[in-house]
Order: structure tokens, then C-alpha cells, then sequence
């Protein structure tokens, strides 16, 4: 699990200018909880966005840790994973509209793949809904192969994609 001290900073190269900043990524702290939530319900349909109550549970997950990416002090997205024996999971990555499309999704992605490495992931599962082209785009581009269709798996009846890597040893 990543600690205060793990922060470190990415470039971000990218012809938009949010991508010319520099962007931080840095452990989950606890005053982050009511920003992250906010951003989860901005980046997801009310029926989709998490609870409070279901946040707080994943977030506890044996084996959880949230990444957060900050662009000039302001919160950018996050992810959130658990790492459980030697396979990760990715719960929600969620990045705001206005950091879209600037590599801020790659740089938590990057970094949350090498914390479960670390941790001694040897696979990383996720699901996706399946009419969410660019989300399936964005994993198919980060090495993620579709395993599975899971039915039902989002209120409302629709499908995710079961979708996994294997992180090289």
C-alpha cells in the first residue's frame, strides 16, 4: 500500500494545456473522501455513481488503495484498486471532463499496475459497461483483453465487460 511519502510526479505530455502541467499522484487522505465521491457522481449516471456508504466499503476493502491525481492543486481523478492474493482489481478509475483525453487515465493506470505488481499481483481484472466505447477503447489500448460478458451487472439490466491483464513477473 502506497504511504504519504510515495507521492511523486508525472509529466504529462500533451499538445491540450491541462496536459502541460505537471500532475501529482499521491495516496488517498482521508479529507479527500467528499471530492472523491463528488467526482464519482460526476462521472457516472446517478444509478451507476457509488453510494457513500458503498465508497466508504470499497475504499476499506482489505488490500484497497486509492490513487489520487491532482493538475496545479486542484483534484484531477482517481483510482481506486484491492489487491487480493495475486490478483488486482481495478474498482473505478474517474477522471473529470476537463482532464479528459490528457493522459491523466494513463498516469493512474500506470501507477496503480506497479502498486499491485508490488504487491504481488500477477493479474489485474475490471469490468466495464458495454456501451461505454471509450472506456473499452481505453483498456483495450492499456493491454486489457475482454474475458467475458457479465448480464445484469449495472442497474437497469446492462452488461459489463469482464476484461483482465496479465502483469509480467
Amino acid at each position: 500500500m502506497m504511504t504519504n511519502s510515495d507521492s511523486f510526479v508525472n509529466p504529462v505530455p500533451s499538445s491540450e494545456p491541462v496536459a502541460s502541467q505537471k500532475l501529482l499522484l499521491r495516496p488517498f487522505t482521508r479529507s479527500d473522501f467528499e471530492i472523491l465521491y463528488e467526482i464519482d457522481r460526476k462521472c457516472y449516471p446517478p444509478e451507476m455513481a457509488y453510494s457513500r456508504r458503498e465508497f466508504r466499503w470499497y475504499m476499506r476493502l482489505p488490500g484497497a488503495e486509492t490513487i489520487v491525481a491532482e493538475s496545479e492543486g486542484a483534484v484531477a481523478g482517481f483510482i481506486l484498486t484491492a489487491c487480493f492474493e495475486h490478483t488486482g482489481h481495478i474498482v473505478t478509475i474517474d477522471v473529470l471532463a476537463e482532464f479528459r483525453r490528457a493522459r491523466v487515465g494513463t498516469a493512474l493506470l500506470d501507477a496503480a499496475e506497479k502498486s499491485l505488481a508490488r504487491r504481488g499481483a500477477t493479474e489485474i481484472e475490471l469490468e466495464t459497461a458495454v456501451d461505454n466505447d471509450a472506456a473499452i477503447q481505453f483498456w483495450q489500448r492499456s493491454g486489457y483483453l475482454t474475458r467475458g460478458t457479465l448480464k445484469n451487472y449495472y442497474p437497469g439490466g446492462l452488461a459489463a465487460y469482464a476484461m483482465i491483464k496479465r502483469i509480467p513477473t
